[in-house]
């Protein structure tokens, strides 16, 4: 498996924040957001080839229950399953962190979606605006993995009107529960997050929905391993 970093630090984001984790981010994507803020995990994937017993002594080094499995999109890989099973024997929590794109059958504890709608799409660049917009909804996969485990949504919030777009999807989705979803501002910089987080507030109020701050942005920045 690619693996661009392993590192602890705290859950910034959804029903987890402030959790101690361990974080083991795979390189590689299936899409390509114009928001991305791991882009040397799916724009220009770099890492290093590790097998899964090689993560596992890794994760290891740390004694905290929650293990994030993230990307770029982990559920692309075909060795995810063995090393959740790994990481399971070590009696951890674990959430898998996904666009929702692909299903995989995995004995893990919370499905993190976050789906990418509109607002997602790389303008900029041709053959990613194609390919993405094609990829970035697959109903049958949400389905699939909203039957099959504990979900939570996050979706990334840019302008107040993306949050029409989420009230489109759940109209497509009757049976997600708004009490499992979380409006999260699109920022890479604690001022824009604070002055986003302001008037989202009230629009995540008004629609039954939670508001998710991005923790490690607060903390530390947009910076890799944090």
């Amino acid at each position: 498996m690619l693996v661009s970093e392993i590192f602890a630090s705290i859950q910034g984001e959804g029903q987890h924040t402030g959790t101690p984790s361990v974080f083991v981010r795979l390189s590689g994507c299936n899409l390509r957001c114009s928001f991305c803020d791991t882009p040397y995990a799916s724009w220009s994937p770099e890492g290093e080839q590790m097998s899964v017993g090689e993560i596992v002594e890794v994760v290891k080094q740390w004694w905290y229950p929650h293990v994030v499995i993230t990307g770029g999109e982990p559920m692309i890989f075909a060795d995810l399953n063995e090393l959740a099973i790994a990481l399971k024997k070590q009696d951890r929590f674990i959430t898998i962190e996904t666009a929702g794109t692909v299903f995989q059958d995995l004995p893990i504890d919370l499905m993190s979606i976050s789906p990418k709608r509109s607002n997602s799409t790389p303008l900029n660049d041709a053959t990613w605006s194609v390919r993405h917009e094609q990829r970035r909804h697959v109903p049958e996969a949400i389905r699939s993995l909203f039957e099959s485990y504990a979900c939570q949504f996050k979706f990334v919030i840019d302008q107040a009107k993306d949050v029409n777009d989420v009230l489109e999807y759940l109209d497509e989705f009757p049976e997600i529960d708004r009490r499992n979803v979380w409006l999260m501002p699109q920022a890479i910089e604690a001022k824009s997050l604070v002055e986003k987080m302001i008037w989202l507030q009230p629009l995540a109020m008004q629609h039954g929905f939670h508001l998710s701050t991005r923790l490690q942005i607060q903390q530390f920045g947009n910076k890799r391993g944090t």
